[in-house]
């Protein structure tokens, strides 16, 4: 291995906190040299993110400090920088994508001027940064680059959105690149693009990757090693092919248990009346039509999953059945009564019936309110459903559910990781017992242990209380585990239906069978094998 090119030693980083300190890194030791990919794995809370935080000089100090340890770049210990030497290598030399997007990115500015004004603040003159703007998006899989530059963040889909923190992060074409959940928002074949962009822009530069994640599926496609943190510590590293294979430490081995794409099977719905029916739904805004005449059928207790590509309408479709936007065309039949056309005051009785969890917590969370304030809300809405006696204690309950602490329900969302604030957002949705639950990538945040428990956890409220999903996701083994049927969306149609094993197991169409392809396996063996496959598929 040649010398590293960033090198963590020995750091220890605490948080300040109202019930005392946390020490959320301990002792971790770790190190990437140039055109290696190093994968950093384990679930929410592992400390993962804070000691690539730490690399970038983003831990707030206080209530965070760091106690021990050095960060060498090249041989410098960055920890000892000044500020203005730490900002000739923060983004320059070394570089990052977040997680969120929509966080780190500017509401009130295009994109392109974001992205320019990243190369201009370090030299680069404002036409030649335009220039490289618009190719950079072109790269990261934006279609007509040169309008993309000039729209605003929030006139992206969350997928889009990291593709152009993407574009931000390698305007600069640095040494070292910090991806936390690069992928996390993507769908498998814009993932499987990034991917493939990330290790063509190694093979150029031979910058060293660093990838933070939580899906071992990224691991299996790109990683050269990987380290394994739980509770602060690295507890185990390897190839990927040994974590995988022969996983030494008993947490390791419950993470590779818990990776989805195992498969079920399920009760076909034949001869049942469904509980929605959606005929001929369309959407337009002004001359562009963003669906086409979509038919969905959901039943009692069933599971619909609706995958595709960013902007192939999945999100769209569930916005209409909750008259989050007013269809154009077409009819949502629930229990007689058309959700298109019902009247404001039944919508929202009905409501109480459908609710929705959205792909980004960061938005759909009062950031004013707590935890406690938020899952409460559905009973101020409703106040039948629970006395207000009740409310501390079912509020406990429910975090429980999800994974997370009763201690929990004080704090606010700015106080979670990304993961722990979709589990808070679930929890909301479970709050008034619906008969119908929208999940809009509503597990796609979260590391690959709480994955499986809240699929467990919708699966069996499914069960138990009849309750019918759409389960929008571009996470295929996720919903090969959970879906009893699926629906293929592109360009705002439906290209292709059916039971799970039938779309997974012998696809009719070419759009769903390169969707598979592109699906990661955690299986270094599997994932290398679809990688021949799309390569002849391209060829």
């Amino acid at each position: 291995m040649p010398d590293p090119i960033l090198e963590v030693r020995d750091l220890s980083v605490t948080f300040e906190t109202a019930r005392g300190p946390v020490r959320a890194v301990r002792n971790v030791n770790w190190h990437l040299s140039r055109g290696e990919v190093l994968a950093i794995l384990g679930e929410s809370g592992s400390g993962k993110s804070v000691s690539a935080n730490a690399v970038m000089d983003l831990i707030d100090i206080p209530p965070g400090r760091i106690d021990s340890g050095q960060i060498l770049f090249e041989g410098r210990d960055l920890l000892k920088m000044t500020p203005k030497e730490r900002r000739k290598i923060n983004g320059p030399r070394i570089a990052m994508i977040f997680q969120d997007p929509l966080s780190h990115l500017n509401p009130v500015w295009t994109v392109g001027w974001q992205i320019e004004e990243a190369m201009v603040i370090h030299g680069t003159p404002r036409a030649e940064a335009k220039a490289k703007t618009v190719d950079l998006l072109g790269k990261v899989g934006l279609p007509n680059p040169a309008e993309a530059a000039a729209k605003y963040p929030h006139q992206f889909s969350g997928g889009q959105r990291q593709r152009v923190m993407i574009a931000m992060a390698l305007a600069l074409k640095p040494d070292v690149l910090i991806a936390d959940e690069p992928t996390t928002a993507l769908d498998v074949t814009v993932q499987a693009q990034i991917l493939a962009l990330l290790e063509e822009l190694q093979r150029e530069t031979g910058m060293g990757l660093l990838i933070i994640t939580h899906d071992l599926g990224v691991v299996a496609e790109i990683a050269d090693r990987c380290i394994v943190m739980n509770k602060g510590e690295v507890v185990e590293t390897g190839t990927p092919a040994q974590i995988h294979g022969a996983p030494q430490h008993p947490y390791t081995q419950k993470l590779i248990a818990a990776a989805p794409g195992k498969g079920q099977m399920s009760d076909s719905t034949d001869g049942r009346t469904p509980l929605l029916q959606m005929r001929g739904a369309t959407k337009a805004y002004g001359e562009v039509r963003v669906l086409h005449g979509i038919d969905l059928d959901i039943h009692a207790g069933e599971c619909v999953a609706v995958v595709g590509e960013s902007g192939s309408g999945k999100s769209t479709v569930a916005k209409l059945i909750t008259r989050l936007e007013s269809a154009t065309g077409g009819t949502a039949m629930w229990n007689g009564e058309d959700l298109f056309t019902m009247p404001q005051r039944r919508l929202l009785e009905v409501r109480r019936e459908v609710q929705m969890v959205f792909q980004d917590p960061t938005q759909s969370l009062n950031p004013r309110m707590s935890v406690r304030d938020i899952i409460s809300e559905a009973w101020v809405i409703h106040p039948d459903v629970l006395p207000k006696p009740r409310w501390r204690d079912r509020v406990a309950e429910l975090l429980e559910q999800v994974g997370l602490e009763p201690d929990h329900a004080r704090r606010y969302p700015h106080q979670f990781s990304g993961g722990q604030r979709q589990r808070i957002a679930i929890a909301r949705a479970l709050a008034l017992e619906p008969r119908l639950i929208i999940c809009d990538e509503a597990v796609s945040a979260l590391d690959v242990q709480v994955q499986a428990q809240v699929i467990r956890l919708l699966a069996r409220l499914g069960r138990e209380m009849n309750i019918a999903y759409l389960f929008i996701a571009h996470d295929l083994p996720v919903v090969r585990d959970f879906a009893d049927s699926v629906v293929v969306m592109k360009s705002g149609r439906v290209v292709e239906e059916g039971p799970v094993r039938q779309i997974f197991d012998n696809p009719r169409q070419d759009y769903t069978r390169n969707l598979m392809a592109a699906s990661l396996d955690p299986d270094p063996d599997v994932q290398a094998a679809r990688r021949r496959q799309r390569q002849e598929m391209m060829a």
